[in-house]
């Protein structure tokens, strides 16, 4: 799967990659930025700014215009350079995977009736239902025309075992978003089995297994690789999930963008609760109230949403502090953080592994308390 990009038969493609700048080998910051900047040079070739604009491209442009810490990507591009390959190999990929990121933003504020998103309106809020649901529709398909150049990168084969590979990360995706989506509309609360059961597909799967298994893919790890590295991936994308939901509720920053070291929440505070999501701290403070307040808790989350006033809202936040809901999911989060850790101990050590421990540290564990 180790091509030079030099042999390539796509010349726009070899001009694409020559013009990319190296990743650091160290130091977070300069590595996400690095990253970052992959992308912003890449996205023009898989997402034009051409017509209809007005009703379809401007609209695919708008959340990855917002920032965000595209860690995915990141996070694919430093397992293909920790398995051996080279990271230029896999952009195609860390791109797929950026567009696959913000069609699921833009499904997954429809579905949810989010009002903010990365410090702006909801684009279903912006520009209406139907042209919103086409342009994310739009997002996904382009997934595939990104996933085409890695036949001149990979061969026929390796692009293959890439393809079947994302297909794995949008199975799970959906079906944990079936599950997440499913209980608000049954008026269901989970148990910690189904919950748990729910994370792994939805958020362990595309925020960590899948980008870091990619990435081992295309730099030609071996299973003995991919298993600890899909492990690690996991472990961080849960974790990552986890420090967001604790921070809808703590931090109130709906106004500001996230971008790859800070920023803001970038949604409005509380609105997981008036969204009635099942969250583990919903879960933790199922466990905690008395009866009564749970009864009013479960009211809350089972109503529709613009039904909650923000006193409710502040109710809910100040009992998941007040009982121990708060403190417990940040432990799970140290926890995983933790786990993931471990799992960077079976791979083996280089400067990579040592950027992914930092972005442990940085998304999992440091934000966690």
């Amino acid at each position: 799967m180790k091509v030079h990009p030099e042999s390539m038969p796509n010349p726009d493609l070899r001009r694409l990659l020559e013009s990319l700048p190296e990743l650091p080998r160290e130091g977070l910051g300069k590595f996400l930025a690095t990253a970052g900047q992959w992308m912003d040079q890449a996205l023009p070739r898989y997402l034009p700014r051409e017509e209809p604009r007005n009703y379809l491209y401007d609209l695919a442009w708008d959340y990855p215009s917002r920032g965000g810490k595209r860690f995915r990507p990141a996070l694919l591009l430093l397992s293909t350079a920790l398995a051996g390959g080279d990271p230029r190999l896999a952009l195609p990929s860390a791109v797929a995977l950026e567009l696959f990121q913000n069609f699921a933003l833009v499904h997954d504020d429809i579905e949810d009736g989010s009002h903010m998103r990365r410090g702006k309106p909801a684009l279903h809020r912006l520009a209406g239902l139907p042209l919103a649901l086409n342009a994310g529709d739009l997002l996904f398909g382009l997934v595939y025309e990104a996933l085409q150049d890695n036949e001149a990168l990979l061969g026929a084969s390796g692009a293959l075992r890439v393809q079947r590979e994302f297909s794995q990360v949008f199975r799970r995706t959906f079906e944990g978003q079936a599950m997440d989506i499913g209980w608000i509309a049954d008026n269901h609360l989970p148990d910690r089995a189904a919950f748990q059961s729910m994370i792994v597909r939805k958020t362990g799967w595309y925020s960590g297994r899948g980008p870091c298994r990619l990435g081992g893919l295309i730099g030609g790890g071996t299973p003995e690789l991919l298993e600890p590295l899909g492990d690690f991936g996991e472990a961080l994308g849960i974790g990552f999930q986890l420090r967001d939901d604790l921070l809808n509720l703590t931090e109130d920053s709906a106004g500001l963008a996230p971008t790859p070291t800070g920023g803001g929440y970038g949604k409005e505070r509380g609105g997981d609760i008036a969204e009635g999501k099942r969250t583990l701290i919903v879960l933790e403070l199922m466990e905690r109230l008395p009866s009564g307040e749970r009864d009013r808790l479960r009211d809350i989350l089972t109503r529709p949403g613009e039904q909650n006033t923000p006193e409710e809202i502040e109710w809910v936040i100040a009992r998941a502090l007040n009982t121990g809901a708060l403190a417990a999911v940040r432990d799970r989060c140290a926890a995983l953080g933790l786990e993931a850790r471990a799992a960077l101990e079976r791979l083996p050590h280089s400067p990579y592994t040592a950027l992914l421990e930092e972005m442990t540290r940085f998304l999992v564990l440091e934000r966690a308390h």
